[in-house]
């Protein structure tokens, strides 16, 4: 990586985040959701942009592709179904289960070697069965436990130490700091531990687009491109069986989206048009009406978007509003309020 080619870390500041989405009620606004939004073209150039798109933020786990990116680049085998779920935030359910213990296996490990948090799995529907069957929580069920086996093979490979691989120390991790600054072409601003244990970079919502746009565009044999397909081609094995990033894969041909929690958002097409998304109160439910809108703006046809217009809000057991983008990012918006 050539350092001396990259931008200053971004500014650590209160972000200067504006309105970005609406929830309206009988056609008045009853709430109102800050945020950030940045669209870019195919070129690389900024498009559209709302709030602060240059501020320092934590990506969450809309983080993993480029964390994935990092583990194939030193070495990583995994392609298809096991590196999509490498990258994911799995909802718990058996197959997902599954790949993860396939994953430990290739490297003759166990759930027991992984260091993450133990948790009940993340769809509430898989959850509830685990509790009414009195299942405990656990490292394989927690939503990042694909990454964390990834990165135990990867570690098994190398001849690195297994105990420690989640530590900013550790050999893999320095690699991904690294690889977390070429692609978002921008210094860290700062080093943090997430959810799930393993180190967290605070980078721009702007930088944080380029890495998508990166991953998205990858040359056929690189790295980024073996991510990106193994994400388009296997969305559910990143997310689950009904989660609404899976289905905005589907509905958007070529799209690469991924999510993460405290209401991030990325999603790039492989011509380099690329949205990257922060909901200012973590809030989930302006995520994807606001990301719709984002790629609106992209140049992306709404028709292939009706179906992410945001939760319905109801009043006596009917629909009587919405969460619906500003007008600056969606001027359509206002004429869809109930």
């Amino acid at each position: 990586m050539l350092t001396s080619s990259l931008a200053d870390a971004p500014a650590i500041r209160e972000p200067r985040h504006a309105p970005v989405a609406h929830v309206t009620r009988g056609g008045v606004v009853e709430s109102t959701h800050y945020g950030s939004v940045v669209v870019l073209d195919g070129d690389g150039k900024l498009r559209f942009h709302l709030g602060d798109a240059e501020a320092a933020c934590y990506p969450r786990s809309a983080l993993k592709p480029v964390q994935a990116v990092a583990m194939v680049r030193a070495g990583l085998p995994l392609d298809g179904d096991l590196l999509s779920l490498a990258m994911g935030s799995h909802s718990g359910e058996e197959r997902h289960l599954a790949g993860v213990r396939r994953i430990l296996a290739l490297a003759g490990l166990t759930e027991d070697d992984l260091r993450n948090v133990p948790d009940l799995p993340y769809d509430p529907a898989v959850r509830d069965t685990w509790i009414r069957q009195n299942r405990p929580p656990s490292r394989l069920a927690q939503n990042c436990s694909g990454k964390h086996a990834a990165m135990l093979h990867l570690c098994k490979l190398n001849g690195w130490p297994l105990q420690d691989y989640d530590v900013p120390e550790h050999p893999l991790q320095r690699i991904v700091a690294e690889v977390v600054e070429d692609l978002t072409g921008q210094r860290i601003a700062h080093a943090t531990v997430d959810g799930c244990g393993t180190p967290l970079f605070a980078v721009s919502l702007h930088g944080l687009a380029r890495a998508a746009a990166r991953i998205a565009t990858g040359a056929p044999g690189t790295p980024e491109f073996r991510v990106a397909d193994a994400l388009r081609s296997h969305p559910e094995m990143a997310s689950g069986t009904g989660r609404d990033v899976a289905r905005l894969m589907h509905a958007v041909p070529g799209l690469l989206a991924k999510d993460g929690f405290e209401g991030v958002q990325i999603a790039a097409l492989p011509d380099g048009r690329a949205v990257a998304v922060k909901i200012a109160d973590g809030a989930n439910r302006a995520r994807i009406p606001v990301t719709a809108a984002a790629l609106v703006q992209a140049g992306i046809d709404p028709r292939l978007l009706t179906g992410f217009a945001g939760e319905p809000i109801t009043g006596g057991g009917r629909p009587v509003g919405g969460v619906r983008p500003v007008a600056a990012l969606d001027p359509s918006a206002l004429l869809a309020r109930p």
